[in-house]
């Protein structure tokens, strides 16, 4: 996307960066005083078709979390990002609806059975 970003970013903040300025929330990262702490330029507003095309182009994703994913609604999110693989402990209580919604668009999960996570 030809972003250009801050020296020193760290990976994860310009990761959630560019989900957020795809997203329809892209003020929370183009706004005055905000931009400036990501960006060495700001970028223009992506149009819905640039975002579309983006959003194409990313097939594949694997995700992982050391802790579970809890509802169905983190599948669907994940889903729209190009995600088909994910790799996560089990162990929710709501894991059938989790399985379920990675069933719907056919995404492989795999319970990894080991949680670093915790409370």
């Amino acid at each position: 996307m030809g972003l250009q970003f801050v020296d020193g970013i760290g990976r994860p903040d310009r990761d959630n960066t560019i989900d957020v300025y795809i997203s329809e929330e892209h003020d929370d990262v183009l706004r005055d005083g905000a931009w400036q702490r990501v960006f060495k330029v700001k970028p223009e507003v992506l149009t819905m078709e640039e975002k579309k095309e983006w959003l194409a182009k990313n097939t594949d994703v694997c995700i992982g979390s050391d802790a579970f994913f809890p509802f169905g609604d983190n599948i669907e999110r994940a889903h729209k990002s190009g995600v088909k693989y994910i790799a996560e402990p089990g162990g929710s209580i709501r894991d059938d609806n989790v399985i379920e919604t990675c069933d719907k668009y056919g995404m492989a999960m795999a319970f990894t059975g080991i949680r670093l996570f915790h409370h």
